[in-house]
């Protein structure tokens, strides 16, 4: 399928289809929040300052990638630039495959018009390595978004599922030979079926800045897939098929006590980011629940956006946190 078209036909299905985990679910209803009434505090100290990636953000919130390389994609990316930049949070672009290999695509990618100072983050599937891509081409694509950053996803069962890239043979290898090599940090994300305790053991060593555990629970990108081949799920199980997103975090930070993880994947409120963070996460991410606000406009996206972290900040301060980062610690599991 040619990529615009598919592109357009990834954001149908977001949009109309019925691509959530039916079965599987974040995980974050089995943990709650340690509520301290007595920590006194003003919620107005809560501050939701975050360093990452060199760049100072009003909050621990990226926007998680989504679209590009069609005209839709163009007007949604626009939107989510926009309001990412007045709100002073983190962006991450969509695929950019597309944008080195066919140029008129390029156009839906470029935000920095209405972005000068959003920090911004370039995208490439990890496989893309196993099929001629290597440094000039991660280069070229973060210079011609002018991006801050790179990340890198992995998504073979996506791929799978798709009829795809499927050969994943010898990409840990690959990328440990391309990041000392890049004059930029670079992430690496999962796509929404999340990382385990096992993968995050083979990223031991290498110089991430930064892992996305992008679990199960939110978006099941095989159901994507699905409703683009066959207009519906016809496999449910197979795209069931996830480390819930509260399960991720635990694992990958155990195996990663020092690695900056961003949580994402179905983490839809406030209260879920600021469980996420007590978990261990430093950062949040959210994509679908963005389209229909962007489709809308930058204030619409503002809007959800500052009305998800007004209630990240209750959430903190509930729980005696007057930072994200003292967020750490203070959950328990629910009985």
């Amino acid at each position: 399928m040619e990529g615009r078209t598919r592109k357009r036909k990834h954001l149908e299905a977001c949009l109309l289809g019925e691509v959530a985990y039916q079965g599987v679910s974040t995980g974050f209803e089995r943990y709650r929040l340690r509520y301290d009434p007595l920590a006194g505090l003003s919620l107005t100290e809560v501050d939701l300052t975050t360093s990452f990636l060199g760049k100072t953000l009003k909050a621990p919130f990226l926007v998680s990638p989504m679209t590009g390389g069609e005209e839709l994609g163009e007007r949604i990316n626009l939107a989510l630039a926009e309001a990412a930049e007045a709100l002073g949070v983190g962006m991450s672009l969509g695929s950019g495959r597309i944008a080195l290999e066919n140029p008129e695509a390029l156009r839906s990618f470029k935000v920095r018009r209405v972005a000068p100072r959003v920090l911004l983050i370039a995208n490439l599937g990890l496989v893309q390595l196993n099929r001629g891509y290597g440094r000039e081409e991660v280069l070229r694509l973060v210079e011609l978004l002018e991006a801050d950053a790179l990340t890198l996803h992995v998504n073979p069962l996506q791929e799978a599922v798709q009829g795809g890239d499927t050969d994943f043979r010898g990409l840990l290898e690959k990328l440990a030979d391309l990041l000392p090599t890049l004059p930029f940090p670079v992430l690496l994300k999962e796509v929404g079926h999340g990382f385990s305790r096992e993968a995050a053991k083979r990223l031991k060593g290498l110089p991430l800045a930064a892992l996305d555990v992008a679990g199960a629970g939110g978006t099941s990108w095989a159901r994507v897939e699905e409703w683009v081949r066959f207009g519906q799920v016809v496999r449910q199980e197979l795209s069931e098929i996830g480390i819930p997103t509260a399960q991720a975090i635990r694992e990958c930070r155990e195996e990663l006590p020092d690695l900056p993880l961003i949580a994402s994947g179905g983490v839809y409120t406030g209260t879920d980011a600021a469980k996420a963070l007590a978990l261990g996460a430093d950062l949040v991410g959210v994509a679908r629940p963005l389209l229909n606000p962007a489709l809308a406009g930058p204030e619409r996206v503002a809007e959800w956006i500052a009305n998800y972290l007004e209630e990240m900040r209750i959430a903190l301060f509930a729980i005696g946190a007057k930072t994200p980062q003292e967020a750490r610690g203070r959950w328990e599991a629910a009985s």
